[in-house]
């Protein structure tokens, strides 16, 4: 079929890879316009394969509505995923405020993909890399001030007041707007851009280049566009950027350094200051590491036998490599406020607001292990402090 006998969207761009056609749909995912350029493109080509910016996990995710019922909070927790879940919860948030704001449902572009490729019977192709690949990708990219810079972004962007209309969504879908856009992202946060943009473009190119049939509809989101057509021309291995990058040493160093010092300053002070100044050290460290865990849970509003659980753990497991703080405290109070059905049916819209974040039992239990955690580290530092402080006073 010739460009000049359909009518195609601005949006669209013709690209021809190998004898077959693609057109690529650039989106925003929370547009109305977005799904009707979808839906004309789709009919109008008639296309043999129809691709979407999802990944097989996210799919699920959108069509199954009662997906989050399913969730188990106790493997979130003993998996030491809590952090990944409430980012992609922050993050789904952020989607969700500004399709309330607009309309329309988050993503409601794919989901029109995946409706008509049941409809015309073309293939539906889910193009995108693993959620969980791709943000663990970027997560071990950044830095520990990065990582906390992140996520402050996120959840002040639940807190910002400030409408969106639909114009301003609809120029982002403009090639020169978004490309403007990804420059000031990249310059705040260069390796995200790299992992979250970059990366995906050559995933996506690679998808849709084999695509099958000789007709093709891709719908991405429009920042990716440039990207695709850049890389869709030639065949690129993918399985450099579907490896986990490995842990830097730091983390391992301090995760044994740590406890091996305070041991060694307790054996210290037990021959240079005698049993009396051990038994203080002993108690400023179990107080002062107990003390800002407790904190932590209770800031997360945990039950109060969970920051008393915060409060015992946090000495013991700070000497323990293997255990965290947070996760006794987390497993405690999953055991304790155990998540009900309708507290998992609410949890799409109590993500919307801080309050809820704050109130719904799921959330609570992440906020639990992250500010139980994020306590005890602190606690660590202080006490170690005061105790080294001691010591040097007995030279």
């Amino acid at each position: 079929m010739s460009e000049n006998e359909i009518q195609l969207a601005d949006t669209v761009t013709r690209i021809s890879v190998e004898g077959k056609d693609v057109y690529l749909v650039g989106t925003a995912h929370v547009s109305k316009e977005s799904v009707d350029d979808v839906r004309n493109t789709i009919l109008a080509v008639k296309p043999d394969s129809i691709c979407t910016e999802l990944c097989e996990a996210r799919c699920r995710a959108m069509v199954e509505k009662d997906n989050w019922k399913k969730m188990d909070i106790f493997k979130v927790v003993k998996e030491k995923k809590s952090v990944l879940l409430l980012a992609q919860l922050v993050m789904s948030a952020f989607y969700r405020k500004l399709g309330d704001e607009l309309g329309v449902e988050p993503g409601a572009e794919m989901l029109e993909c995946v409706k008509l490729s049941a409809e015309t019977e073309a293939e539906l192709i889910l193009a995108d890399r693993d959620i969980e690949i791709t943000l663990k990708r970027v997560w071990r990219g950044l830095s520990y001030g990065q990582k906390f810079k992140l996520m402050f972004s996120l959840l002040y962007s639940l807190l910002d007041s400030e409408k969106i209309d639909e114009s301003t969504i609809e120029d982002m879908k403009k090639t020169d707007q978004m490309e403007s856009m990804m420059e000031e992202f990249a310059k705040g946060y260069p390796q995200i851009k790299e992992r979250l943009l970059d990366e995906r473009d050559v995933y996506l190119s690679q998808k849709i280049r084999k695509a099958p049939g000789p007709v093709v509809v891709a719908a991405v989101g429009a920042g990716h566009v440039n990207g695709i057509v850049e890389h869709i021309q030639k065949e690129i291995d993918l399985e450099p950027i579907m490896v986990l990058p490995p842990k830097t040493i730091l983390p391992t160093i301090l995760k044994w350094g740590i406890p091996l010092l305070i041991v060694g300053l307790f054996v210290v002070g037990v021959f240079m200051g005698g049993k009396d100044h051990s038994k203080v050290n002993i108690f400023i460290w179990v107080v002062v590491n107990g003390l800002f865990s407790a904190i932590g849970a209770a800031v997360a509003l945990g039950h109060p036998l969970t920051v008393i659980a915060s409060f015992i753990a946090a000495p013991l497991t700070s000497l323990n490599p293997m255990v965290a703080a947070g996760f006794v405290s987390g497993l405690v109070q999953a055991w304790i406020k155990r998540p009900k059905v309708d507290d998992f049916e609410r949890l799409p819209h109590d993500i919307m607001s801080v309050k809820g974040f704050w109130m719904n039992p799921v959330t609570r239990i992440l906020l639990v292990v992250i500010l139980a955690n994020l306590g005890s580290a602190i606690g660590t530092w202080v006490a170690l402090g005061w105790i080294g402080e001691r010591i040097h006073g007995l030279f």
